[in-house]
């Protein structure tokens, strides 16, 4: 079966360096909290706020590995009072194991998803 889990990190700085390593430290905590292996991946979709221009987050996965997994990304719709220098993420992986997903939220998006609970995210 094919699964998909969504996560997001707020962004410290709109910075190559910050970009890429938010998207790869997001991407990383939901492989391991979704014990989702490279191999399983079918793609991995993000999307960035508008604020957010100095880099793909691509690009910072692409420089770990990651060759062999598609990989996307598109700009956030421009929505007033939204929050800024956000980082989502939406991974599908194939698996067999009916285990519920674990979504991620990190560094402050955890108030984008107030329903998941403190200890829901990690």
């Amino acid at each position: 079966m094919t699964k998909a889990v969504r996560g997001a990190v707020q962004v410290a700085a709109n910075s190559s360096r910050s970009i890429e390593d938010a998207a790869v430290r997001l991407v990383g905590e939901v492989l391991r909290a979704n014990a989702i292996a490279e191999n399983q991946l079918v793609s991995i979709f993000f999307s960035l706020t508008d604020d957010l221009t100095a880099s793909n987050p691509a690009t910072g996965l692409r420089r770990i590995g990651f060759a062999a997994t598609a990989l996307f990304c598109v700009q956030e719709a421009k929505v007033d009072g939204r929050m800024p220098r956000v980082l989502r993420v939406l991974v599908t992986w194939r698996t067999v194991r009916r285990r519920p997903v674990v979504p991620v939220y990190l560094d402050g998006a955890e108030a984008l998803r107030p329903d998941l609970g403190a200890g829901d995210s990690s």
